[in-house]
């Protein structure tokens, strides 16, 4: 899987077929996983019944049923990747890598705007808000990109609230009239508040992904015993065979 802060490795749930994720997998004799599908069609367009990946040939068509392990991570991994993708992007709307209004020469990029002097400041030309008590009230954001929307078109002041009823930003006097009885609060509180909601689905995902890793891992291992155990047993039959072979003989 491509990373949610590294999901799951993409390539252990597509099928090498029709290289999408699982529908219904199978596993071979071999220990290969396929579309049920997939396979099928493949070995109905040939005169053998051979793997796709290893080249394997199987004197008689396999029974194969779903493995409902390979099915339900391969369920899992396109829920990690819908989670990743409708995960809210924190930056509140209209921010984005912005340069410094203050700077005359080489602009360098801001790291805070402010919604009541409606400029952007690099770190060196913040320092008066930080300073200097008057500025000190001012709101400060992450960057913002473009000032024009953060204004009220109806009252022409900048918008420091968000109203969470009507998914908007507004100005105190929108308090006054269509917002009057909305769930309205600071932007720097939603702001936060859409912070703590992104790093909590991260780690959701985090969490999630390391408990597939773990099952993937240990399927692994169990495939590795198996055939370890199976080629003993291999060998242990040939040398039985031979021994008897040798008696025949005598």
């Amino acid at each position: 899987m491509a990373t949610a802060s590294s999901l799951l490795s993409e390539d252990k749930f597509l099928c090498s077929v029709c290289l999408d994720v699982f529908t219904k997998p199978v596993t071979t004799p071999c220990g290969h996983n396929f579309c049920s599908a997939c396979i099928h069609k493949y070995w109905d367009g040939r005169d053998t019944c051979q793997c796709p990946l290893c080249k394997r040939i199987f004197s008689q068509r396999p029974e194969l049923q779903v493995n409902t392990f390979v099915s339900e991570l391969a369920a899992e991994f396109k829920t990690l990747v819908q989670v990743k993708a409708s995960t809210p992007d924190p930056q509140l709307p209209g921010t984005a890598d912005v340069l410094c209004d203050i700077c005359s020469e080489m602009r360098e990029n801001a790291v805070k705007s402010c919604l009541t002097c409606l400029v952007s400041f690099s770190e060196a030309h913040l320092e008066p808000h930080q300073r200097v008590a008057g500025l000190k009230c001012h709101v400060l954001l992450d960057p913002v990109k473009n000032f024009d929307d953060r204004m009220c078109k109806t009252h022409d002041k900048t918008t420091e609230l968000y109203c969470r009823t009507d998914r908007a930003f507004v100005c105190v006097l929108c308090l006054k009239t269509d917002h009057k009885s909305h769930n309205v609060v600071p932007l720097e509180e939603e702001y936060e508040a859409a912070m703590a909601k992104r790093d909590e689905a991260m780690a959701n995902i985090q969490k999630m992904t390391q408990s597939r890793y773990e099952k993937i891992a240990e399927v692994e291992r169990s495939v590795y015993v198996s055939q370890a155990e199976a080629q003993k047993e291999k060998e242990a039959s040939v040398q039985v065979f031979t021994a008897w072979r040798r008696q025949e003989s005598l």
